[in-house]
Parts: structure tokens; C-alpha cells; sequence
């Protein structure tokens, strides 16, 4: 017996009844590994090979961090686990972890160069250059030239990211190079979510324009695409309730859905989901945000109980901290600085623009710099 998958379920709930869902998708962002290498499992206190002496900050091995991955597809909370096209094969193709779970796999199909981060690397803090590891064969059978048989033996489903920076030469590239991902995923039968990330270089536009500038383009980018073409549902950074309701009432079946950023404190993860949803987000996808957590597990329940409505952000904090206690996990930080609304970061790099979420959602969000 074949079992659904939540994610296709939640969108065709959403797509049938766009303002009388109440469907909410969560995925969780392991492709890090994309953007930061090595350093994207996070950090551990132990050896570093097996039997070592333990006590040492390191970062995680990559098959620690596959672990973690196996226990959240398991767990069957999230909708989406999104990976790299390496992690993906391991997974979808290697392992079969897919096959019987409602979790639908889904792999990074690009990686532009604004999240190209190695220790020590710049390249990120100049203008975005779109740029593609994966071949869409390479996610759905694992090698190039798949026989139609193949194509289903991996996953269907990937992750394009685009990166507008206000500027002729660089933005015709991008959306060529989108158009061409776009060409090749419809006659493979790929579906794709978008990612629009906000500009990568300073003043590339107003900041009091910014949330207009990325609403224009994502209904300009997609005018031109018809349904066959179109990304199944949107990722990007949450400007406000304003941005979020005018992006969601120009067309209600465009699925929005937010980026999580930094991790930040949990009230943070908590409140930008249920901020999200309040003024029509359907979606988010975090990966720090989870990544860093004390218990990715039990973070992760918290978050659907949110994104379902049963519980307030607050609420859902102090809650957290009870169950980390509960199985004798020390917090980050103390339940009160938990329960600070601190910033989400709007791209990759940990040094970027932020935006402050407000106690009160009426307040205008107010942009800073983080430190």
C-alpha cells in the first residue's frame, strides 16, 4: 500500500479551498552542507574518530548528520526534509527512507554563489552568479541520462533559488538560467519550489522598498510561466503583514511559504511561523532554526503544534523548555532569554541585513544589522 504524502495532501487542501485551509507545511532545510561545507552538521563535544578521547568542541561528521536526518524523516512530523543532491541519493535512492513514509524527500537543485560560504570566503558578498551542482537526473536516478523507469527512483522534487540584485546584466542571467531549470524539470517531470532570497549587496534597493521590489518580481518572474512551469509553492523572507497579504491576496493560489535564517532564540522560530500563517503564509522552511536546537525532535513537535494552532508561541516556548528538562537536556538559554524576540536573518550569511519580528505583530518591522 501506497502512503500519501502530507505535502501533496496540504496542497491540494490549500489549492481547493485557498482561504478556508487551514493546512500549514513544514520542512525541514538539511542542504546546508551547500552553503557552509563542513561546518553545516553544527558542533558536538566529543572525539573525533570513533573511540577517541571525548570533550572537544568539533563539528559533526557527515554521517552524524545523516543521522539526524534519518531520525526526522522517522519521526513523520514534517512534510519536506530538503537535502543536498548527495544526502538525497543516500536517503531517497541508497537507503529507500521515502518509500513508506508521508515525508517527502526533496534535494537542492541549484546553489548560486551568494551561498557559497567556506571559512574564510568572500564570494558570497558579491553580487549573486547563479550556478547548478545537481543535474536533475543526478536527483532522480542518481546518474545522468535516466531511463523513464529511473526517473522515479530518487525524488521529483527540488529546491531552485534566485537572487535578483538590481541590475540588468546579472538579473537577465538569472532568470535565463531559471528559465532553462524551468524547461528542462517540464519535460523530466520535476516539480520545484522557488526560493527568491532579498538582494545580496548593500543598497541594491531602498529599504523601505525592499518588500515591494521582491512581491514585483516574484509576480513578474512568474506572469510568463504557465501552470506546467510553475514552482509548487514559494520560500522567502518574511517582510511583514503587509508584504505577506498583498503577495497572498494577488493570487491566492500562489502558496507562500518563509525562510527561517539564523536560529536565533525559540520564541523567534516560534512567533515568525505563527506570524507567517496569521497573514497567509502556508509554509517554512527551517534549517538552523532546527539544526541548532537543543532536541531537533522535539523542536520540531513544538513547531507543528504551532503551525496547527494548538498551542501560542509563548506558550509553546515555556512548554519546550518543560520537555527539555523532562529528558534531562540542558536549554541554550534560560527561559526568559528564550522568550526574547530576538532577529531572523534574510539569506545565508550569518552578517547580513535582519529584520526584528515585534511582541506586537501591528508594529512596522524594523530593519537593523546584526553583530
Amino acid at each position: 500500500m501506497t502512503v500519501k504524502k502530507s505535502l501533496d495532501e496540504k496542497l491540494r487542501s490549500i489549492h481547493s479551498d485557498p482561504y478556508g485551509s487551514r493546512e500549514f507545511i513544514i520542512a525541514d532545510a538539511k542542504d546546508a552542507d551547500m552553503a557552509f561545507g563542513m561546518s553545516a552538521p553544527g558542533v558536538t563535544r566529543a572525539g573525533l574518530l570513533p573511540g577517541s578521547p571525548g570533550g572537544e568542541i568539533r563539528h559533526k561528521t557527515l554521517e552524524e548528520f545523516r543521522d539526524q536526518i534519518r531520525q526526522v524523516i522517522d519521526q513523520q512530523i514534517v512534510d519536506i526534509v530538503l537535502m543536498s543532491a548527495s544526502t538525497c541519493e543516500q536517503m531517497s535512492i541508497v537507503e529507500r527512507r521515502f518509500d513508506n513514509s508521508p515525508v517527502t524527500a526533496a534535494a537542492r537543485a541549484n546553489d548560486a554563489t551568494d551561498i557559497h560560504l567556506p571559512r574564510g570566503g568572500t564570494v558570497h558578498t558579491e553580487p549573486a552568479r547563479p550556478f547548478r551542482t545537481a543535474h536533475i537526473d543526478h536527483i532522480q536516478c542518481g546518474h545522468l541520462d535516466c531511463s523513464i523507469e529511473e526517473r522515479a527512483l530518487g525524488t521529483n522534487l527540488g529546491l531552485y533559488s534566485v537572487t535578483f540584485v538590481n541590475d540588468r546584466d546579472r538579473d537577465h542571467e538569472t532568470l535565463t538560467r531559471y528559465k532553462e531549470f524551468r524547461e528542462e524539470a517540464e519535460r523530466k517531470g520535476f516539480r520545484h519550489f522557488l526560493e527568491v532570497f532579498d538582494p545580496n549587496v548593500p543598497n541594491a534597493v531602498a529599504a523601505e522598498q525592499l518588500p515591494g521590489f521582491i512581491n514585483d518580481l516574484i509576480a513578474r518572474t512568474l506572469a510568463g510561466v504557465t501552470r506546467a512551469g510553475r514552482p509548487i509553492f514559494l520560500k522567502i523572507a518574511y517582510h511583514g503583514p503587509k508584504a505577506m497579504e498583498e503577495l497572498v491576496a494577488y493570487d491566492p493560489h500562489l502558496v507562500v511559504g518563509v525562510l527561517g535564517g539564523a536560529a536565533g532564540t525559540t520564541l523567534d522560530a516560534f512567533q515568525l511561523l505563527h506570524q507567517s500563517k496569521k497573514y497567509g503564509g502556508r509554509a517554512a522552511l527551517f534549517g538552523r532554526k532546527i539544526n541548532q536546537a537543543e532536541n531537533q525532535l522535539i523542536f520540531i513537535e513544538f513547531l507543528r503544534h504551532v503551525a496547527d494552532g494548538t498551542i501560542e508561541p509563548e506558550e509553546a516556548v515555556k512548554a519546550y523548555h518543560s520537555a527539555l528538562y523532562r529528558q534531562g537536556i540542558t536549554p541554550h538559554r534560560t527561559l526568559d532569554e528564550d522568550l526574547t524576540l530576538h532577529t531572523n536573518v534574510m539569506s545565508y550569511e550569518r552578517n547580513s541585513t535582519t529584520i526584528s519580528l515585534p511582541a506586537d505583530s501591528t508594529v512596522p518591522l524594523k530593519k537593523e544589522k546584526t553583530v
